[in-house]
């Protein structure tokens, strides 16, 4: 399975400790290996959308996340990450990463 991630996320996650970026380039290996990942690493996410998936890293330096849209069980778009700072996903993240995808489903 082909995996991509956006532009923006990769500028999001430049911001990430070089563990949590080693922990996600893993987790996206299994990924596109075809391997399903589920809790703790990753779970479903369909409060913000159909498919979307969220993975979990935490280290030291915080809680990190990164969400991901798997279409049609040919490609992984890998569409916002972000250092966690509250319980709940803000909605500002919810809004952007809806956005992102509105904009990967335009394209195709």
């Amino acid at each position: 399975m082909d995996v991509f991630v956006l532009k923006a996320c990769e500028k999001e996650m430049k911001l990430f400790p070089d563990e949590v970026v080693k922990n996600f380039l893993d987790a996206v290996a299994k990924l596109s290996g075809g391997l399903t990942l589920s809790m703790p690493l990753s779970r479903t996410m369909p409060s913000v959308g159909k498919n979307i998936h969220e993975l979990r890293f935490k280290d030291k330096a915080g809680i990190f996340r990164v969400f991901y849209v798997i279409r049609k069980k040919d490609a992984i778009y890998v569409v916002h990450a972000f250092k966690k700072k509250t319980m709940k996903t803000p909605k500002k993240n919810i809004d952007l990463i809806k956005k992102r995808i509105g904009r990967i489903e335009n394209e195709s």
